[in-house]
């Protein structure tokens, strides 16, 4: 046994007999937490990176978030670093004159629309400043004049596909804890947004104003009927419950894509799912593609299963410019349909075609920019890594007559190699368009080697960007710097860059 007089050191593992066997019981020094300070009587000076405002007391960079520049707050600090903390506004003494109202019921408890407490000309000032800072801290590189940011078309119902997810686990807010409201009576199936922090707890959904409203409608249907008969919602710790995910596509068409994911588990789960499926079927005829799936998998991706058709087709179309573009379930497509047609138009201009390049697209989806940009040009090879959206493409130059594309699905670093370029011709100009991470270092160096003329950079992430900028820097001289608003009342923002190569 051991003497309780014997130091225990923290997390030591100390072996004690019971009962003739031998057990491990950890135990830990209780340690008396400092409390974290209460700062009172901060003005917000200024917005920061990630949906945040910020202050300086002294040394110190306070980040907070649903703030604005010029409010004057009180502020609990939840996090402390040596040079910065985070703090939550726990009163406001002074309203911003900056301040506008919400639009949005779910503002402040939904971490999607940081910035709808923001008017939209201060939003978009904050991204120029965001793509500035960025693109000169992290890339380092010479930068001529930006121009000026281009503002969304729309700022509200701007997005073509929204996803929910459906848990057995809603998430309480402070206010519904703090009136008394208990699990034992409160109904814990819902239908909405991963609450950042909490992966398996959602917040219900009422009403979105990101996209056309007839997706509220269809959404709370589906948990209507999904409640009144019973059915489970899914668990995502205990892997268990039949209503897992919804996605809602529309298009500039008038067609809608409904996808719901389903986790077979208890008999009879097929046949209530079909009870749903044709309730919504019957409830919506404006659905023109009414998919599911049966996912098992411990994620909601469905990239790598079989989508089901229930009703209808297993796409929709897109319009551009006289253009038809097919989107299937697992297709990408910009979100904002409007404003991508002015970030493409952007892109074009900069590959400066006169109808004698070859134009390699990096990252082509589905073709979009690919088949966008093919008239001016004498020949666009896609590359992208996911084969439905390669099928995509090329569906996509078929059905607008567009013969001088080829496209082919892989993972950029595998087929972008100088065997390729050999075989497929030098490119006078590359438009890459890479997801958030940006490029890898061996697509970089193969572009290298490419030596094209022009390099039209699209990214949704000017921090990687920039990272990439700074490898292109020894060959390519950046030329024009556009922001891009994408995404109205977030901190997110498109930019196009385009590089030429150096004399």
């Amino acid at each position: 046994m051991v003497s309780y007089r014997q130091k225990i050191l923290p997390l030591q593992i100390v072996r004690i007999s019971l009962n003739g066997k031998k057990h491990a019981k950890k135990k830990e020094m209780t340690r008396k937490k400092k409390p974290l300070p209460v700062l009172e009587n901060i003005t917000i000076t200024d917005i920061a990176a990630e949906g945040k405002s910020l202050a300086r007391i002294n040394d110190m960079v306070v980040f907070v978030p649903f703030a604005v520049p010029g409010d004057v707050v009180d502020l609990q600090v939840r996090r402390k670093k040596h040079h910065y903390c985070e703090a939550e506004v726990i009163r406001f003494i002074k309203y911003s004159e900056l301040r506008t109202e919400p639009m949005c019921r779910h503002f402040g408890v939904c971490g999607g629309c940081k910035w709808q407490m923001l008017p939209y000309e201060e939003q978009l000032k904050a991204k120029q400043k965001q793509v500035y800072d960025q693109l000169t801290r992290i890339g380092k590189v010479e930068l001529p004049e930006f121009r000026p940011i281009m503002g969304s078309v729309k700022t509200s119902e701007y997005r073509n596909k929204l996803e929910f997810g459906c848990s057995n686990k809603k998430w309480l807010t402070k206010e519904q804890i703090a009136s008394g409201e208990s699990f034992e009576n409160t109904e814990m199936n819902a239908i909405g947004f991963h609450i950042t922090g909490a992966f398996d707890k959602i917040l219900p959904i009422e009403k979105c104003m990101l996209m056309d409203d007839l997706h509220n409608s269809i959404r709370n249907e589906i948990r209507d009927y999904a409640l009144s008969t019973g059915m489970t919602f899914f668990d995502l710790r205990a892997q268990h419950g039949l209503l897992r995910d919804i996605v809602i596509r529309n298009s500039n068409t008038g067609e809608w894509m409904v996808i719901i994911q389903f986790h077979y588990d208890e008999e009879g789960d097929e046949q209530r799912a079909k009870g749903l499926l044709e309730h919504i079927a019957e409830k919506f005829p404006q659905i023109t593609s009414l998919l599911y799936v049966n996912n098992q998998k411990c994620n909601d991706t469905f990239g790598d299963l079989e989508v089901s058709v229930f009703k209808g087709n297993d796409h929709i179309f897109e319009t551009m410019e006289g253009l038809k573009f097919k989107v299937g379930p697992k297709s990408f497509y910009q979100t904002n349909t409007k404003q991508a047609y002015h970030l493409y138009s952007v892109a074009r201009e900069f590959a400066g075609l006169t109808g004698n390049e070859l134009v390699y697209d990096l990252y082509t989806g589905t073709g979009t920019i690919a088949n966008f940009v093919a008239r001016s040009a004498r020949k666009v090879i896609g590359i992208e890594y996911v084969p439905e959206a390669i099928e995509d493409a090329k569906v996509n130059s078929s059905i607008n007559g567009i013969e001088n594309t080829l496209f082919y699905a892989g993972d950029m670093k595998d087929i972008l190699t100088d065997e390729f370029i050999a075989s497929h011709g030098r490119p006078d100009v590359i438009i890459t368009d890479p997801p958030r991470a940006g490029m890898h270092g061996d697509v970089i160096d193969t572009i290298l080697r490419a030596q094209p003329q022009r390099i039209v950079y699209v990214s949704c992430n000017p921090a990687t960007q920039a990272r990439d900028l700074a490898l292109l820097d020894t060959e390519y001289a950046v030329e024009e710097v556009q922001p891009v608003d994408m995404f109205p009342h977030t901190p997110h923002v498109e930019n196009v860059v385009l590089l030429k190569k150096r004399a």
